[in-house]
């Protein structure tokens, strides 16, 4: 199995506090979160692992190199911000698969990778994407799903419980490669607007989540990590 991990952002709501490297090298615990999540991947059974990386790259690739505990290590470099979807799309031409996963490099997320491929190749889907039910929440986008296929996403908005969207997905590959544009948000020219053309799936995991994107949860993945 094959996943990409989306590791160009610029990390701005977490620049006061880590302002060296990039988001998802933000150290956690004595160790860059980043390293936790392909740490996992690993153990999930990912053998490849393609990093797209912009921002501040060379600390990711200096830390990691080509090989990381017998996975191999790929980078798919950006020379001008790709967006989300841009930058996946860039990233699938170095992967063989034909269903690649695709992880936030700001996310962890505990998923069962293989069992989430069985419901992707058995529900022929597009792209299934990893949902949460969650309680009191603001900061995610929720989405509406029937028989288990995503019928609506909802915009962010303080909620007192619903299902989010996790950020980890498993996407078939050629549906990006043939789309025209090279620098676009994923979640928009894809997700949403594609939403009625593709067969777009939810699988549900109850695992734990956390996104270090904000102070508060950055403070949070250190004790959780301990």
């Amino acid at each position: 199995m094959e996943a990409i991990i989306l590791a160009g952002g610029f990390g701005t709501r977490l620049a006061h506090i880590v302002s060296n490297v990039p988001k998802p090298m933000a150290p956690v615990n004595g160790q860059p979160f980043l390293q936790y999540i392909i740490d996992d991947l690993i153990g999930k059974g990912i053998t490849k692992v393609v990093i797209a990386v912009g921002y501040k790259k060379e600390s990711i690739i200096d830390h990691f190199g080509k090989s990381y505990k017998g996975c191999e290590i790929i980078y798919s470099k950006e020379d001008t911000p790709l967006f989300t979807g841009g930058a996946i799309k860039k990233a699938l031409n170095q992967c063989r698969d034909q269903n690649v996963f695709i992880i936030n490099g700001d996310t962890f997320f505990d998923v069962n990778l293989l069992e989430m491929l069985k419901d992707h190749r058995k529900n022929n889907a597009d792209l299934t994407i990893a949902t949460k039910e969650m309680e009191n929440f603001e900061r995610y986008g929720t989405v509406i799903i029937e028989n288990n296929k995503i019928t609506r996403f909802l915009e962010k908005k303080p909620e007192r419980d619903g299902i989010i969207n996790g950020g980890i997905y498993l996407i078939r590959k050629t549906i990006l490669l043939t789309f025209n544009e090279e620098r676009f948000s994923f979640e928009t020219e894809i997700m949403e607007k594609k939403l009625n053309e593709l067969n777009i799936y939810a699988y549900m995991s109850n695992g734990y989540f956390i996104d270090i994107g904000v102070p508060e949860d950055y403070a949070k993945a250190q004790l959780d990590f301990a």
